[in-house]
């Protein structure tokens, strides 16, 4: 593997701390535009510091891949058939093509088992990002998160 190649792989239960403090970090990077703090802070499960143990289940999951860049998890993308449920890219690894290579995968997959059309729920942050990869709006709505804070979210799909 050449330095800075970005490639995919299943994810194991061992990543799961990383993946918790990816998931933190790419949350605290993000500025009070269109979410408040309060709700970024209920965004990232009230957490400053990575807890596996709740990751470490979903991980179990098929569906789950992490890209590493020069034997470091950078991001990690998890869906379900025609859903991509969770996509997070490290805010040191952003705009390096590591978001847009895991949603390929996705769509990859989708297009194995015979799905025509892709969806995914997208914070308002990411909306463009999607849209650039040929995702479509389809409609606002709410996300629920805990303590029951509720925030607007994109849904969005895509047809392969």
């Amino acid at each position: 593997m050449k330095a800075n190649e970005i490639y995919l792989r299943p994810a194991q239960p061992t990543d799961a701390r990383d993946l918790s403090a990816i998931h933190i970090a790419a949350i605290k990077a993000l500025p009070a535009t269109y979410y408040s703090q309060k709700e970024l802070l209920a965004w990232r499960n009230y957490r400053d510091r990575p807890d596996d143990a709740n990751l470490f289940k979903i991980i179990q999951a098929d569906n789950f891949r992490v890209a590493v860049v020069d034997d470091v998890v950078t991001g990690f993308a998890s869906y379900i058939a025609d859903e991509l449920i969770a996509l997070y890219v490290h805010p040191k690894y952003q705009g390096r093509g590591i978001g847009r290579i895991l949603v390929q995968h996705f769509c990859e997959q989708a297009m194995e088992q015979g799905i025509d059309r892709v969806m995914t729920t997208a914070s308002l942050y990411a909306e463009g990002f999607y849209s650039r990869l040929g995702f479509s709006l389809i409609a606002r709505a709410s996300h629920y998160l805990s303590k029951g804070i509720i925030v607007p979210v994109s849904k969005m799909s895509k047809t392969l």
